[in-house]
Order: C-alpha cells, then structure tokens, then sequence
C-alpha cells in the first residue's frame, strides 16, 4: 500500500513539472514572439528656436482723406460706408453757401468713417470720410527691447490674423519708444496676398529665437524620464536600442540633447513607455 502511495505522488510530481516547464516555455516562446507596434520620428540637427510673439492691429497701408472746401448741408449720399468705390465715383452732393457741389472718391479704395449722413451738415475742419486702399496692409505692433534685438527691417516673419496665416515684412522699426516704454514695430502685408482683413483687427507676429545653436534635435514626445536620467530608443532593423542622452533644452515639439545619436536616424515617439532594449517593433506611423 505504502509503495503504490508512493508511486502514485511520484507521478503526480513529474505530471506537475511537466506543467511548470511547459508553461515556462510557452511564456519564453511568448516574449520571444513579442512585437510591439511604435510610432516614430527622425532626429534632426540645427537650431532650436522658440517663438516670441508680438501683438498688434491691422491698418490699411494707405488712407486718403475726403475733406470740404465750404461748409454745408448733404443733399444725398450715393454710397455708404464699407463700399468699394474706384477714383472719381460720385459720393455725395453738398448744398453750401456757394451753391451745391459734388464729392467725387480721390482715389479707389473702401469708404471708410462716414461723419455724416442725409440732411446732416458737414464742414472743412475735419474729413467727411477716408478712402482706404485695403489691397495692402499695414500691422502696427510695439515691441521690447528684447524683441528689437531679434528683428531687422525686411526681414520676414510669419503673422497671424483670425487665424489665418499671412507673410509679412518688417518696414519700420522705431529707435524711441512711446509713452509705455515699447518701441513702435510696422509690418506690411503684401498686395499679393489674398486677403479679408477688417480695420483694427487685432494680429500677432511671431518672432523667432534661437536658444540652442547646432544640436541634435529629437521630438520631445520620444524622451523616456527614468531614475533622473532620460533615454531615447532607436529603431534598427525592426528592433529598438535604449540611448542614454543628455536634455539641453526642452520645448514642447521639440528637444536639443547630447548622445550616441545621429541625424536621421529613426527614434520611436509612441509606445515606448512599455519597451525594452533589443526588443522587436512594428512601425504603425512615423517618419
């Protein structure tokens, strides 16, 4: 009896190391068989550089008054404020003391600041209206000393205007500032720029600075914070290596670091919270 108990625990013991090793097996051949799916990008090298935005108002680039040489009485208005009028188009009459007179548009361009209207009186001392040439525009920013620093007259940079995007350049830049201690900054937009700009809108220009010179650059989204230090991982041959690097500055789409990198190569900016060095990866999207 003693001997079959005994026979009997010792193929209980073999069936459950049987179990043990295949399923040490199973879970080596798993983590074998891994393949983690990873987004990537590309390191670059060059400047990283920071926008410094400046705020301001758009203006048309050129105004031109419609002034009266006699006081007197609009008889009618042939237009209203906002249209679109070309030189010499009639835009009102005038009864005065030396009898009725016609203003013509001095120039094309949009009515603009109407004073008056039918029945009402006008006089010489202030203009009737403007006309503004609104196929061109100038946008009046005031800027730091900071900011003059990084800016030079023609320069071009990027403006922004209810949320579109327009090139614009630098054509005057005041040495004095004004009353709140800025420096007065003029940029125009050119003619050829499709437009739809209203007067007084408000525009931001950014201005870029470079803060770190000739550097490998990485998408900040791939560096891994570890124990105090940061890592990145390089695809190879559909597998990763770990590299150490060194953060220098970090801006939110980009990082300049030191490291055993090059430019070019592929760095993975998903999925690498869950990776190991040498593991196998699947580019899903990326560079």
């Amino acid at each position: 009896m003693r001997k079959a108990t005994l026979f009997l625990g010792i193929i209980f013991l073999v069936f459950i190391l049987a179990a043990c090793t295949e399923e040490d097996e199973s879970a080596n051949q798993e983590e074998e068989d891994r393949i983690v799916s990873v987004e990537t990008g590309e390191i670059e090298e060059g400047d990283l550089d920071i926008d410094r935005t400046i705020s301001g108002r758009a203006e048309p680039n050129k105004t031109t008054p419609i002034t009266v040489e006699q006081p007197g009485e609009i008889e009618t208005l042939e237009v209203e404020s906002g249209a679109s009028v070309e030189e010499d188009d009639k835009i009102a009459t005038i009864s005065t003391p030396a009898g009725t007179q016609t203003i013509n548009a001095p120039s094309d361009g949009e009515l603009m600041q109407l004073q008056a209207g039918e029945g009402e009186m006008i006089n010489p001392e202030e203009p009737f209206a403007i006309i503004a040439d609104t196929s061109s525009w100038k946008l009046q920013f005031t800027a730091t000393a900071r900011i003059l620093e990084l800016i030079n007259k023609d320069d071009t940079f990027t403006a922004t205007i209810n949320g579109d995007e327009f090139e614009a350049t630098i054509t005057q830049i005041d040495s004095m500032p004004d009353d709140t201690g800025l420096y007065p900054v003029v940029a125009t937009i050119d003619d050829e720029q499709e437009q739809d700009i209203l007067t007084g809108t408000v525009a931001t220009l950014a201005v870029p600075e470079t803060v770190v010179s000739d550097s490998l650059l990485v998408p900040t989204a791939s560096i891994v914070e570890e124990n105090n230090e940061s890592y990145v991982y390089i695809v190879n041959d559909d597998q990763v290596e770990r590299k150490k690097v060194t953060v220098n500055e970090m801006q939110s789409a980009k990082t300049a670091v030191e490291g055993e990198l090059e430019p070019g190569d592929k760095i993975v900016t998903s999925g690498q919270l869950t990776l190991q060095d040498g593991d196998s990866v699947e580019v899903v999207k990326g560079e």
